[in-house]
């Protein structure tokens, strides 16, 4: 009897954790790691931020005539709004990634409200009026983050590209994501906080890489739309 309450429990904890972790599962509402489509589209995604190195993001994507999509921190945003009105002005797509980036599982439904709700406003009030999905902090979500999302009409944005998570240099991140794209991928870069500029000659480098393969990059709300019936 005590076997099968362990057994039980280590089912239970497993298919908790893998549940907190899926990319492309979840309770509620729509989720979203990429795009089924023969096009030569990508959604390039930057999470966290604003800061001050979003002038030399902005820079690099143009020289690539590429747009991406911002997952936005709110408390960060209050602190540089100037960076926020860079991104719209520029044309990317801006995405909530809660107001303080404090991983909502195991939060009471007025917590994930209030995050959600304030880094919105914040977004609305700088003047952005498309579409706000929202990706979790650090990809984290169980029962009430994906409940409110789908009550709200909103899109849980993952990826299946994330070269941070399996490489730290810069050639090994461009060549992980070189073999590894396709059609309708979505790639999550952290260059916000880039201090040594690896991440940012990373991004480049997928720029630039991506580029001469043919693939055009656009943001996650318009990659959606080559979504395959």
């Amino acid at each position: 009897m005590i076997l099968s309450w362990l057994i039980i429990v280590v089912l239970i904890l497993a298919g908790t954790y893998y549940l907190m972790n899926a990319r492309e599962i979840q309770l509620f509402g729509g989720i979203t790691s990429h795009v089924d489509t023969d096009e030569k589209v990508v959604a390039l995604t930057f999470d966290d931020g604003p800061t001050d190195k979003t002038g030399e993001i902005l820079e690099l994507l143009d020289t690539y005539d590429a747009t991406a999509t911002f997952f936005l921190i709110g408390k960060e945003m209050e602190e540089h709004p100037e960076e926020v009105a860079q991104i719209i002005e520029a044309g990317h797509g801006i995405g909530n990634h809660s107001y303080s980036h404090k991983r909502m599982i195991f939060k009471s439904p007025s917590f994930i409200e209030k995050e959600i709700r304030r880094t919105d406003a914040l977004i609305r009030k700088a003047g952005y009026d498309g579409e706000i999905d929202f990706r979790p902090p650090n990809g984290k979500k169980l029962v009430m983050l994906p409940y409110y999302l789908y009550k709200h009409d909103k899109d849980t944005i993952m990826w299946n590209l994330e070269p941070d998570s399996e490489f730290t240099s810069v050639e090994d991140k461009v060549r992980y994501v070189a073999d590894h794209v396709e059609g309708g991928s979505i790639i999550l870069m952290h260059p916000m906080y880039d201090g040594s500029g690896k991440e940012m000659k990373a991004v480049e480098g997928i720029l630039k890489e991506l580029s001469s393969k043919g693939y055009t990059f656009v943001t996650v709300k318009e990659l959606k739309e080559y979504e395959q019936d």
